[in-house]
């Protein structure tokens, strides 16, 4: 490797450093030779859809960057504007408690604002969504309606550097928030702000950050309660439960693995008929790639304890994913084999309870259908990924489904045997996407899943295959 200067203010071009070679090598032996040409330690994950939605949203853009003249001096704002219109084609899910034929209209906007610099360290962040649904045979529902409702509201203190720079030169800061907040962390199993369904995961509380996702090390920190949504009144918390977390993030080996350890609480206090609930989740999420090759890997433990009622509290779940890239073969394919495992409760009628607590975690890519969740499950998944262009993405997969636990109850819509005498094979799935970015700010992405029943679903829901067929057009303002 060449160490390098720059050039002077007359503008000479970089030269190589041959008068000061013991310099040069002490410099280069400090900083690591896979970052040395790095702006930033983050690695974003190549596991299938865990990226987390950017802080501001990926819809929202720097004002002055805008094709908009009278935004070109916003050098201290952040606008976005959003929408996205979804028809479905759904016959016979498994949600509803009646079979047949659905055909949904989805609506969703969203307006982003948030205040940067100019007031420093004052900042401020407001998103408001709008969710609504149409032509359904169903009655409304908070999954799909969510009308004119705020889901990003806080007031932050940011300080810049206050804490240092990293070894790359960025600085460290410090960020205090109190409000209303969007968010996603991990993987998004936990802590998602599930952007495909209709509505959002919201929460009310602190929101403390060290550092930043450009940093070396990071730190987050949560006490939030979660948001009840209300199909056309104000969301508000739900009574007596708080979540806390500790979430670290450690990007000095990025290039090889990101390692994220975590700690997450559910406090649930008793009311009316409400019982008291105290999860413990202590975790650990790393993520990365082999250098040289095409591999990469995504993997999770969660380890949970507590009480919930009078029982107490036991279970375990966990995520692997192997990929492997062509990166130099035509579309770069990327094929992916996953496997989770969430913990069912074995005996009802024992002093344990081993569910699983998903927390706020999205429900996709569990199952295309949204059939799903990361509770009292096992499935593989192979997955395959391809590029054909830069503007067109195509993925298809299948997945099993296994109860973990034949006695508990199914998520789809809380079926339950506990005698266990209907096995625990969900089912299994098909499913295939294909994402066009036509334009900048105009995307359409198509869809179709198909799902064929196990014994426990025929046993328990009385159901031949279902079928789900979508089309989503996606446009953005700016």
């Amino acid at each position: 490797m060449t160490c390098l200067r720059a050039g002077n203010q007359h503008g000479e071009a970089f030269s190589p450093v041959l008068h000061r070679p013991l310099l040069c090598f002490f410099i280069l032996w400090l900083t690591p030779t896979f970052l040395a040409a790095a702006e930033s330690y983050y690695r974003a994950p190549q596991s299938y859809s865990t990226t987390r939605d950017p802080d501001p949203p990926k819809y929202a853009r720097h004002a002055h960057e805008t094709e908009q003249p009278w935004l070109k001096d916003a050098t201290w704002l952040d606008i976005g504007l959003d929408y996205r219109f979804r028809y479905e084609y759904r016959d016979d899910d498994l949600r509803r408690a009646e079979a047949g034929l659905d055909q949904p209209f989805l609506h969703r906007t969203r307006f982003y604002l948030g205040l940067h610099e100019a007031l420093d360290p004052f900042r401020f962040a407001f998103e408001l969504q709008d969710s609504r649904r149409y032509h359904s045979r169903y009655p409304r529902d908070t999954r799909d309606v969510n009308q004119a409702e705020i889901i990003r509201l806080y007031a932050e203190l940011f300080f810049d550097d206050l804490l240092g720079h990293d070894p790359l030169g960025n600085p460290r800061p410090l960020s205090l928030r109190y409000g209303i907040h969007n968010f996603e962390f991990l993987d998004r199993r936990l802590i998602g702000n599930n952007q495909w369904r209709n509505t959002a995961n919201t929460f009310q509380g602190f929101h403390g950050s060290l550092g930043k996702e450009a940093n070396d090390w990071q730190l987050d920190l949560l006490a939030v309660q979660p948001l009840q949504r209300q199909k056309y009144e104000g969301d508000a918390p739900i009574s007596g439960q708080w979540m806390y977390a500790l979430i670290g993030h450690w990007r000095g080996w990025s290039d090889v693995v990101t390692l994220e350890p975590f700690y997450l609480a559910l406090h649930q206090s008793a009311h009316g008929r409400i019982a008291r609930r105290l999860v413990h989740a202590p975790g650990l999420h790393a993520y990365g790639f082999l250098p040289g090759t095409g591999l990469d890997f995504d993997l999770s433990f969660i380890y949970q304890t507590g009480d919930s009622g009078t029982q107490n509290l036991e279970a375990y779940g966990g995520t692997i994913e192997l990929g492997y890239t062509w990166r130099d073969a035509p579309w770069h394919p990327r094929l992916g084999f996953f496997y989770g495992h969430a913990t069912g409760d074995r005996d009802p009628n024992d002093n344990t309870d081993h569910r699983f607590e998903r927390f706020f975690g999205f429900g996709r890519p569990w199952s295309a259908n949204d059939y799903i969740q990361f509770e009292n499950i096992r499935t593989p998944k192979l997955r395959l990924e391809l590029t054909p262009t830069r503007q067109l993405r195509v993925d298809f997969g299948y997945s099993a489904y296994w109860l973990a636990s034949a006695t508990d109850a199914f998520f789809a819509n809380q079926a339950r045997d506990r005698s266990g005498r209907s096995g625990s094979h969900v089912g299994s799935e098909f499913d295939i996407r294909a994402r066009w970015q036509i334009t900048p700010k105009l995307e359409a992405v198509l869809g179709y899943a198909h799902f064929f029943p196990g014994s426990f679903s025929r046993d328990a829901f009385r159901r031949d295959d279902s079928d789900f067929a979508y089309l989503e057009i996606n446009v953005r303002a700016f």
